[in-house]
């Protein structure tokens, strides 16, 4: 018996969508961090647009908003399994 790698139908992968134009949210809030590690990995990166499906107008406020919670410490910079 051997195996063979099947090609992923399309059928099967989940739509990507951006959550910031399904919900209608216009402003990023930096000062929330429960709302922000959504956008984290486990070490403290920014997770990318293509993992999260969130537009480019909206990555870039993320990331942002990612940066100056970091700034101020609300949101550490590196982290050994934050979540």
């Amino acid at each position: 018996m051997t195996l063979m790698n099947e090609p992923i139908k399309r059928a099967d992968i989940k739509p990507k969508y951006c959550r910031f134009k399904k919900n209608g949210i216009k402003y990023i809030d930096y000062k929330d961090p429960d709302f922000l590690l959504k956008f984290i990995n486990e070490q403290g990166k920014i997770l990318p647009r293509r993992l999260t499906g969130t537009s480019w107008k909206f990555q870039k406020k993320v990331s942002q908003a990612v940066k100056r919670a970091r700034h101020i410490a609300i949101l550490p910079y590196l982290a050994d399994q934050m979540k």
